[in-house]
């Protein structure tokens, strides 16, 4: 690679690092103004649900039975709810005959109802009974007034514990965190049942383990009766926990009675009773299940790795294995932060570190599709005037093709142009248009031949024509397709003069017959953008340029349409019957160069006969007289005015 062609692509390459730095910097203030958002604090929760149900956990061993107050129950003991609270004692006589630790009412008995049942209640309560209470916070324009329901005062001086049931709800109404109360209805159950931890993980992410009715749970109508409904044994030593909890838990849009969206409603779009809601927290409390937030620096920190990430992925390139590196860095970053929650019970979450690494990535992609379709564009305004669509295609498609600011490349260049045109152009000096639709009726078709033959234009010289092949982009058969070219070229020239023909002798007028000559020559040049900083072409300039413009100047000398160059003529050998006509020496050469041209019809003996001629020719024993002049141009009629062109040269040279 050239020293120039190096610095482009570094410089390159440092435009894009800066511009990768900017972007990542950018990235990371973006996220830090976003996090401030309640949206994003939501959207962080929610990714918690997920990664919390994932794997969908049960319940741990030994936790709390519920005692539902369901439809079965309602049916049974048919009876206006509320219930009479003579029945709530008769349960708790009936759970404390049958073993149970602790039992806990998530029913609040705070106003009086029918004397008898109060004292029945009362008399059934203990400090094995905790009793639910509420704390609501009344707002009003004047004034928040925070109000405490607890149980009736008998009941708690009877021995009954008062637990608050309350729990606290994030943004989107689910219920995720540990409630803040030191004496929270989980919490004294806790207590009650000698489980309690040295502090309560207040304002603590819940554990939740699975969807309504995932713990275990009875009937109210069984547990009055366990003896003769449940298994032996079924509440021994176990907390017992009793409420509402529907068999057919209401869905999300229908709303329910103390039922509130968890993580798992993401999963079922059901509610969970609150008496399930309060074995959930239970079992947070006594087994240490509840998750931590990460900090502010671990989140940063995470984000910083996650643009890092980012940032080395598409250090080089942009592509596909872009995308799947993205699709497997976006599933650890899911992975990890699901397995801090499982295992170390710190949820640190993902999004910060996915929008980041998203953000750093796909903007980087964007970047590059953006400059690609760019240089797309640069190479198609560059090169449609010169190549055919289809090379123009191949270029803007995979642009390493080429190679811009000039290079060294074995090039076929022609030069075409039409004898006589100057007389055309003075006989209609006084006729512009007409002058000008004649250029553009002759250069148009012999463009397309070029073209269609995949060559590539570089200049219009009037009626002149310079083309080469292999530049800008490889052609193994340059020499073939250049020479395929000007034959082309003659046969347009030939379908234009029958038109003028045509169009002449309809108004009567004398047609301009057009003839051209072609030159064609193979060698190393120099091509890529020439000119100024302000306009340049894609061009070639070297000594195989000057001699192929040489050789369409010589075609008129030698009563031929075409001649070529030596290497020309030696590559196209095997498709053409090409024969030698003379040596001629260019300006900047010491060596004469042979130049050819191209016989369509021309049997063995003849081809021989004129090898023969043109060693005579060499030698100078060639003679004007010589029969071979006629007997040539009679076998190879297309050499003809060649033959005549030589014969007269001897006869002046022998006059002088």
């Amino acid at each position: 690679m050239r020293p120039q062609e190096k610095s482009r692509q570094a410089g390159q390459t440092r435009s894009r690092h800066l511009r990768l730095l900017v972007l990542s910097l950018t990235t990371l203030i973006a996220i830090s103004f976003l996090s401030r958002l309640p949206a994003w604090s939501l959207l962080e929760l929610r990714s918690f649900d997920y990664l919390s149900t994932v794997d969908d956990p049960r319940p741990p061993p030994g936790g709390p039975v519920i005692v539902a107050i369901d439809e079965p129950s309602l049916a049974d003991i048919n009876a206006q709810w509320p219930w009479p609270r003579s029945l709530h004692a008769e349960l708790i006589s009936q759970l404390r005959a049958a073993g149970a630790r602790v039992i806990g009412f998530d029913i609040i008995m705070a106003e009086p109802s029918n004397p008898d049942n109060d004292a029945a209640i009362t008399k059934a309560v203990g400090p094995d009974t905790v009793l639910a209470g509420d704390e609501t916070l009344i707002e009003t324009p004047q004034a928040s007034q925070l109000i405490r329901a607890t149980p009736l005062p008998q009941l708690t001086e009877a021995g009954a514990v008062t637990g608050i049931a309350s729990v606290e709800l994030s943004g989107d109404g689910t219920f995720r965190r540990i409630p803040g109360y030191e004496d929270g209805f989980a919490a004294m159950l806790t207590k009650v049942a000698g489980v309690a931890p040295e502090t309560l993980p207040a304002g603590r992410l819940i554990q939740s383990f699975g969807p309504a009715r995932s713990y275990p749970t009875v009937s109210y109508y069984q547990a009055l009766d366990p003896k003769n409904l449940l298994p032996p044994d079924y509440f021994k030593d176990r907390v017992v926990l009793v409420g509402l909890s529907l068999q057919n838990a209401p869905a999300i849009d229908k709303g329910g009675v103390d039922a509130f969206a968890t993580p798992y409603t993401v999963h079922t779009g059901k509610l969970v009773s609150g008496v399930e809601i309060q074995a959930t927290i239970y079992d947070n409390i006594r087994s240490g299940l509840s998750i931590a937030e990460a900090r502010l620096p671990t989140v940063a920190a995470c984000i910083l790795i996650s643009v890092l990430l980012a940032a080395t992925t598409v250090w080089r390139a942009t592509g596909w294995l872009t995308i799947v590196t993205s699709a497997a860095a976006l599933l650890a970053f899911a992975a990890v932060s699901a397995a801090g929650v499982r295992l170390a019970h710190l949820f640190v979450s993902p999004l910060g570190p996915t929008v980041a690494y998203i953000s750093v990535v796909f903007g980087q992609a964007a970047f590059d599709f953006a400059e690609e379709r760019r240089n797309k564009r640069q190479i198609t305004r560059a090169f449609a005037q010169y190549i055919s669509p289809d090379l123009v295609k191949r270029l803007s498609n995979d642009p390493s093709q080429l190679k811009l600011g000039g290079e060294r490349r074995t090039l076929s260049v022609l030069f075409s142009d039409v004898r006589g045109f100057t007389t055309i152009a003075e006989t209609l000096k006084d006729d512009p248009e007409q002058l000008t639709g004649l250029i553009n009726r002759l250069l148009t078709p012999l463009s397309d031949v070029v073209m269609d033959h995949g060559g590539t234009i570089d200049k219009y010289m009037g009626d002149c024509i310079m083309a080469f092949w292999n530049a800008p982009l490889d052609d193994p058969e340059h020499a073939l397709h250049a020479v395929k070219a000007s034959l082309a070229m003659q046969a347009a020239i030939s379908n234009l003069n029958r038109e003028l023909e045509r169009e002449a002798a309809a108004r009567g007028g004398k047609p301009h017959v057009l003839k051209m000559g072609v030159g064609i020559n193979t060698g190393e040049c120099i091509v890529g953008n020439m000119g100024s900083t302000r306009r340049f072409d894609y061009s070639c300039l070297g000594d195989s340029v000057n001699l192929a413009s040489r050789l369409e100047g010589a075609s008129k000398n030698y009563g031929v349409a075409l001649l070529l160059g030596e290497e020309t003529a030696r590559l196209v050998a095997g498709t053409y019957t090409v024969v030698e006509l003379d040596r001629i020496i260019v300006k900047g050469r010491t060596v004469p160069s042979p130049v050819y041209t191209v016989v369509h019809k021309a049997e063995a003996e003849a081809l021989a006969a004129h090898q023969a001629f043109i060693a005579a020719k060499y030698a100078g024993t060639l003679a004007p007289s010589d029969p071979a002049f006629d007997r040539l141009a009679a076998d190879i009629p297309e050499l003809a005015g060649y033959y005549v062109i030589v014969r007269e040269a001897l006869v002046e040279s022998g006059e002088e």
